[in-house]
């Protein structure tokens, strides 16, 4: 089973899931709302051999505004997986994301000092600290998987990269963006569904993974590529507005997915970057 099944790494998933010949149960927001446990029920439990739980609410900026509900989808939604996951005794994949808040050391490592910075962050670490309860308590195999700063294919319009590569192809002279400096990990989707797929084969106890490059990229160095790969040469227009709490640089340090789940990225960030354009210059989606 796949929960938040529509969402921009969850149909990556279930693609890539069934073209390996597994059968797919994929869950989204039209089957019924994660947070209320009435949603699980109706489910066939006894064919589901592996969860993996995606569904949430993903925007840091909407966090800010409106923290309940991602209080209630993230935590709640969790915890109705867990419990689904106890009843049941299947292994679970865990989605959850950037928990460390503002690194002391670089690269960021899994036994890295947790310090969310935003509530979209915190929800994801309590989201955690469930899955952990549970994998102790309950001998649920547990595998947490933290992707760094996923891109590719198909992702909503309002993240960086779709939004810088929009502006990059279409006929405006100038690209906007807020701040220059911050700079990020970025991992390319495709990588990342290898690796979600890689902990189907490894049901032990509680581990958790970071998921990256393990190298960061400012937000001028990935204009930087993006018009390359274009061959354009736009003028860069920045506001130069710094979000509350920004995270001035963050790498991963992914030695520990190498070594246990025999993961490492394929795609260089500007390999990623290519397939993204050709996409779009196809009739496909960003």
């Amino acid at each position: 089973m796949v929960t938040g099944a529509n969402g921009f790494i969850g149909r990556a998933l279930v693609k890539q899931l069934i073209s390996q010949e597994l059968n797919v149960i994929a869950l989204s927001a039209r089957d019924g709302d994660i947070a209320n446990k009435h949603t699980l029920e109706t489910l066939p439990q006894k064919d589901i051999s592996h969860v993996f739980h995606l569904a949430g609410k993903t925007f840091v900026p909407d966090s800010w505004i409106d923290p309940q509900i991602f209080y209630q989808t993230n935590v709640l939604g969790t915890v109705n997986v867990l419990e689904f996951c106890r009843v049941h005794n299947v292994p679970l994949t865990y989605i959850s994301a950037y928990v460390y808040g503002h690194p002391e050391i670089l690269p960021i490592r899994e036994d890295s000092i947790i310090r969310p910075n935003n509530p979209y962050a915190m929800t994801k670490w309590i989201a955690e600290q469930a899955c952990s309860f549970y994998a102790k308590i309950y001998n649920i195999p547990v595998i947490t998987i933290r992707p760094f700063n996923a891109y590719g294919i198909g992702q909503a319009a309002k993240f960086l990269i779709p939004a810088i590569i929009r502006q990059v192809i279409e006929s405006g002279p100038n690209i906007v963006v807020k701040d220059l400096t911050p700079k990020r990990d970025y991992v390319y989707l495709d990588d990342l569904i290898i690796a979600l797929i890689a902990t189907l084969s490894n049901p032990i106890n509680y581990r958790t993974f970071n998921i990256g490059s393990g190298i960061s990229l400012s937000v001028q160095e990935v204009i930087d590529i993006i018009q390359d790969v274009t061959g354009t040469s736009k003028r860069i227009i920045c506001d130069n507005v710094v979000r509350a709490n920004e995270l001035m640089d963050v790498t991963a340090d992914i030695t520990k997915a190498g070594i246990e789940l025999g993961w490492h990225p394929k795609y260089s960030f500007r390999a990623g970057i290519e397939e993204i354009i050709k996409s779009e210059l196809s009739g496909g989606k960003i």
